[in-house]
């Protein structure tokens, strides 16, 4: 899942949804540094990471990518499963999805002082260019893909996924709705955990 799913699997908890939605820079024991909730929100993102990637029903929809976007294929679904929340946010939640992420990135910045470098340095292209709304349509998807493709070493064309996106659509948003009331009840064990 990429990071509109980690954020929302957060529930309503400002500084667990931080943490889970940094957790990908943070390494081992370093998430010991923040504070409790922040922790929490990192061992939830690594829970989710887990779950998704031995999940057999991802793992369907990853597969449709992997002959041609190779190691690449996993970060395209995340954020391809990331679209159909975003379409489909008012299954979901009754907040609007614009008013979710306004407030979200105000809490990223009322908490500026715990975030990682790496979140600071990303903030400013994410809220200027409004990420986690954008996931909602493919032109977004596309843009997302084009700039994460960018920022890699090795160029793989990430954008070109939209292809498959459309070529495959029903079939990625059926998997999708499958897998993610799955996650969504594993997560809320999780949070009983922590």
């Amino acid at each position: 899942m990429n990071y509109l799913a980690h954020i929302f699997l957060s529930g309503n908890n400002d500084l667990l949804k931080i943490g889970n939605f940094m957790a990908d820079g943070i390494r081992g024991n370093d998430y010991m540094n923040f504070p409790e909730d922040v922790k929490n929100g990192i061992i939830l993102h690594r829970h989710i990471d887990t779950f998704t990637d031995a999940h057999p029903i991802y793992r369907k929809s990853k597969h449709r990518l992997h002959e041609k976007y190779g190691h690449y294929a996993g970060v395209i679904m995340d954020i391809l499963y990331d679209h159909f929340l975003a379409k489909n946010w008012s299954n979901y939640s009754d907040e609007k999805l614009d008013d979710y992420v306004a407030n979200f990135y105000k809490s990223l910045e009322d908490n500026y002082a715990i975030l990682t470098e790496k979140t600071r340095n990303l903030l400013p292209y994410m809220t200027e260019r409004n990420w986690l709304t954008s996931y909602g349509t493919i032109a977004g998807i596309e843009m997302i893909l084009f700039q994460m493709d960018y920022r890699t070493k090795h160029r793989a064309n990430m954008q070109e996924a939209v292809v498959e996106l459309q070529e495959f659509y029903s079939e990625f948003e059926e998997e999708f709705t499958l897998f993610f009331e799955e996650l969504r009840a594993f997560c809320l064990q999780q949070m009983k955990k922590i």
